[in-house]
């Protein structure tokens, strides 16, 4: 029994991978820090491949129904995760879906109907204008067989930022939203040990197009003739062969300090943080961009377009917030590397400081189980949640 009288919650996503990006971190820590606040809170997921080594203890992991079959595999169809669902938790039980378009992520509602639960449905950015234009009829069939009435099933919504909580109403959502960020775990150090910053732009996530990759190596071309001294590093997994594309581009531009990377996971990953002294973040759209949190949180400054929701770099004067175009991304890069290295190393102290004041774990976590005792018990909704 939980100190909130035994609220449940089944958190529920359709892979854990780490290749899949922000989710396969944030979710887990989510599920951790929930327990620490005292919600009993488990997680469920189909085996899509390594997973992240730090998930909570008692992680179930479920295999696909349908491996062998061509297309049909990608959706993600589990037999054993559906029935995993569908079994009683309890009259005080929450079930959370996080993401879209895939089976598990349909199943959710399906579960909670039957359940007689409160379902939430995080979109990790899946309402997005952009994220919906990739594979668009695939999107549409399967809104048509499913998704739809899932998203019609949802008690509330989670966004991690107002610019996805506009996204979700844009798709005609009308039922509650919560906005509440994601949280970011802060390294074993405090931001006035970090070395001096030294001469290397780190971008680091999914090689995709909608990342606006190809914009900043366009930018990088204008860059790179100016700053002799500095190189450019891109860094994930790729996605349909985007990485080469990246390739392609650099070499048509004629820039040779630049190189497109496998990702980066665990110890490799913190030291290609550490030996950053700028961070870019050139998506057209991210629901919260969670590179751009882990950048800040090992004191680098960020360079974030406007595509993303981190406005709040300019307020806390630890990085610049701009237009997604490839010559304001070399304006703000030109401007960054021009700056003494001290320079530097003090925005990122006044981002770890803002990381550390604001993206706790626990205190994401106690602002979710304000939602779920609301939707369980009634009452006035908390602050975080808009209501129409």
């Amino acid at each position: 029994m939980t100190e909130d009288g035994g609220i449940r919650v089944t958190h529920a996503i359709a892979g854990l991978a780490a290749a899949h990006g922000g989710p396969s971190y944030s979710v887990p820590r989510l599920v951790a820090a929930l327990r620490r606040v005292g919600v009993d809170a488990e997680l469920v997921s189909v085996v899509t491949g390594p997973p992240p080594a730090d998930l909570p203890s008692g992680t179930r992991f479920h295999p696909p129904s349908l491996p062998w079959l061509p297309v049909l595999n990608r959706f993600l169809v589990s037999a054993p995760l559906r029935r995993d669902l569908m079994e009683p938790r309890g009259s005080r039980s929450v079930i959370h879906g996080h993401g879209l378009w895939l089976k598990p992520n349909l199943d959710v509602a399906a579960a909670a109907r039957r359940r007689g639960v409160p379902l939430v449905i995080s979109p990790r950015g899946m309402l997005a204008p952009e994220a919906l234009a990739f594979s668009r009829w695939q999107k549409a069939i399967i809104r048509r067989f499913g998704q739809q009435a899932a998203l019609d099933e949802a008690a509330c919504f989670h966004a991690t930022s107002e610019a996805e909580r506009e996204d979700i109403r844009a798709f005609g959502v009308r039922a509650p939203i919560a906005v509440i960020p994601n949280g970011i775990d802060l390294p074993d150090f405090t931001a006035p040990d970090r070395p001096l910053p030294r001469h290397t732009v780190l971008s680091l996530g999914r090689i995709h197009p909608k990342k606006g990759l190809a914009d900043l190596v366009a930018a990088w071309a204008t860059v790179e003739p100016q700053r002799p001294d500095w190189r450019l590093r891109i860094v994930g997994p790729d996605e349909n062969g985007h990485a080469a594309e990246l390739r392609q581009l650099a070499a048509r531009r004629g820039v040779s300090r630049l190189s497109v990377e496998d990702a980066l996971y665990g110890r490799d990953k913190a030291a290609a943080f550490a030996a950053a002294g700028v961070f870019v973040l050139p998506s057209r759209n991210e629901n919260f961009g969670l590179t751009a949190a882990e950048a800040l949180a090992y004191g680098v400054p960020v360079i974030a377009t406007r595509g993303t929701p981190w406005a709040g770099l300019a307020a806390e004067r630890a990085g610049w917030w701009i237009e997604g175009t490839a010559a304001a991304i070399a304006d703000a890069l030109l401007d960054a590397t021009a700056r003494p290295a001290t320079e530097l190393a003090a925005m990122g102290q006044r981002g770890w400081a803002w990381m550390a004041r604001d993206f706790g774990w626990d205190g994401v976590a106690t602002a979710m189980k304000d939602v779920y005792r609301w939707l369980l018990t009634g009452g006035v909704h908390p602050p975080t949640v808009e209501v129409l």
